[in-house]
């Protein structure tokens, strides 16, 4: 944690090739740290598994079924988001529909409830059984199975596609909307022929991170009990088929790789900016439609839920389990686990981003983006490669609060990074070297003048690694310490024994964290952008 000094003595160059290299091998030692579980992983596929065996399972018709569900999953959801996302974006940035900003923010709400939240309160209410269907005793739609899980993931992670492609329209110059239509073009030609090529780079990279939520997600599979690979690796694991599980892992890794190379490619495409904004089209008698369109979506999706989970937990549980009625040290469990993580993460954070941030060598970038394989990993992998290696490497430290807050160090740790290091960019140079030149050590530096100034950025990463570890569904269940019940395991213990009411308060106050979440979030990138 030193600061580079371009001018000193001989003694002074040799102090900064230490302090520079022993850097650069603590970043390294806190990626491999982090990047540990992948290969425990594989050394685990390698061990219980042989060539034939791995074949024959990587062949059967079950993974056949497997693959088929989870791409198809994800597919439909991402072919959904951006028929969903797309128009929304046009319509609350290029059009004169009243009131834009209010239905932008309706628009952009169901991020506040986390996906697996929404699908325990549909499958419990449309669901088969669920509540709507028993009350008026004539059978409906049901919501659950495939294509529910499609609907619900769909309906929470559109945003993703609606807030880049929002970004990308906001971005351009209208004169290129208006040149276009000094030809005699109309509005929609206009936006199809000029626009759209434009903001493709955009809609692409927020299908692809939609693509990459869905491949990954674990809860609404699990609560909708479709067959795809995040719910049968928690299933095959808990039933203690280790290789088959292992080698669902893998064959999920292969799928989300190829989703990250697709993403990586299209980073690299941007299409044209400019400073103003797109040319409005006039709705006319549509606003109206458009108005319902977003306004029911809003109430879908976060009105919905939240008024069945209020009604659960007015009502109260109806006997059941006791051992799960809402206690305060439910919420107390996830939050000591949240800040040690946060804690945990952001001191690992701080080498790597500094000095990914202050060095132009290959070796710290590579260090730096080792650090968000955990991000880019499901959850669910990372848990079952670290019940691996406890049940066989380190039994005293398996089901410990220490191997879990690990498991939330991996996946979280890029939040912290990525803020810290967005702050060390912004420390003026000249604020270190006049310390330097009052012979002020490299570290004193540090501590007095740089740990200041990028403090606010570590702890908004810190924060952010808070609240999303508070949410964290299947590294949870796979490692959770005995007799610590968290927030999360809570809920899925109510929908395991079907007393679906024990889970309204929990719901509600993970409702709660992650609507901080994203006010976290868009105060990062306001404050640090």
């Amino acid at each position: 944690m030193f600061e580079t000094l371009h001018n000193g003595s001989t003694n002074g160059g040799d102090e900064d090739d230490y302090s520079s290299l022993g850097l650069l091998l603590l970043s390294g030692a806190i990626a491999a740290l982090v990047t540990s579980p992948l290969l425990w992983l594989l050394l685990r596929a390698s061990e219980v598994a042989s060539p034939e065996r791995a074949i024959s399972l990587v062949l059967s018709a079950r993974t056949a079924e497997i693959l088929f569900n989870s791409v198809g999953l994800m597919t439909a959801v991402t072919a959904l988001s951006v028929v969903i996302g797309v128009p929304l974006a046009v319509v609350t940035t290029g059009t004169d529909l009243p009131y834009g900003r209010f239905w932008t923010i309706v628009a952009a709400l169901p991020l506040v409830i986390p996906s697996y939240i929404g699908a325990f309160a549909f499958v419990r209410t449309f669901g088969r059984g669920g509540e709507v269907s028993s009350a008026l005793g004539v059978p409906l739609p049901t919501i659950d199975g495939f294509w529910g899980a499609v609907l619900v993931i769909t309906l929470y992670t559109y945003p993703y596609v609606f807030l880049s492609t929002r970004a990308a329209l906001l971005s351009l110059d209208m004169a290129l909307v208006e040149a276009a239509r000094s030809l005699n073009v109309s509005p929609i030609a206009a936006y199809r022929r000029v626009v759209f090529p434009q903001i493709r780079p955009a809609i692409a990279a927020g299908a692809l991170l939609v693509a990459l939520y869905a491949i990954s997600d674990f809860g609404t599979p699990a609560f909708m009990r479709v067959s795809v690979f995040t719910y049968e690796i928690y299933v095959e694991s808990g039933a203690f088929n280790v290789e088959y599980a292992a080698l669902l892992s893998l064959q999920l890794l292969a799928v989300t790789a190829v989703i990250l190379l697709i993403e990586a490619r299209v980073g690299r495409d941007e299409g044209s900016s400019g400073g103003g904004r797109t040319a409005r089209i006039r709705l006319g008698r549509w606003k109206w439609p458009a108005m319902g369109v977003i306004g029911t979506i809003g109430v879908v999706t976060l009105v919905v839920p939240v008024a069945i989970f209020g009604v659960w937990a007015l009502r109260g549980p109806a006997g059941g389990v006791p051992s799960l009625s809402f206690e305060f040290g439910f919420a107390l469990n996830s939050v000591f686990l949240a800040t040690m993580a946060a804690a945990a993460a952001c001191l690992l954070a701080i080498p790597v981003a500094y000095h990914s941030a202050r060095s132009d060598s290959r070796l710290s970038r590579l260090f730096e983006r080792a650090t968000y394989v955990g991000f880019a990993v499901p959850g669910v992998v990372i848990g079952l490669a670290l019940v691996f290696f406890g049940s066989n490497y380190a039994p005293w430290a398996y089901r410990t609060i220490p191997l879990l807050v690990f498991a939330y160090v991996v996946r979280f740790l890029p939040q912290v990074v990525g803020t810290t290091r967005s702050a060390v960019l912004q420390v003026d140079d000249r604020l270190v070297e006049a310390a330097r030149t009052l012979n002020a050590g490299r570290f004193e530096t540090f501590r007095k003048v740089t740990l200041p100034l990028i403090l606010p950025g570590v702890v908004a990463g810190g924060v952010l690694v808070f609240l999303t570890t508070m949410k964290e569904l299947p590294a949870t269940l796979m490692l959770q310490p005995s007799g610590i019940d968290t927030l999360v395991t809570i809920v899925w213990a109510a929908h395991e024994t079907l007393y679906y009411q024990y889970a309204a308060v929990p719901a509600l106050i993970l409702v709660v964290v992650s609507a901080l979440s994203m006010v976290v979030l868009l105060r990062q990138e306001s404050g640090l952008g």
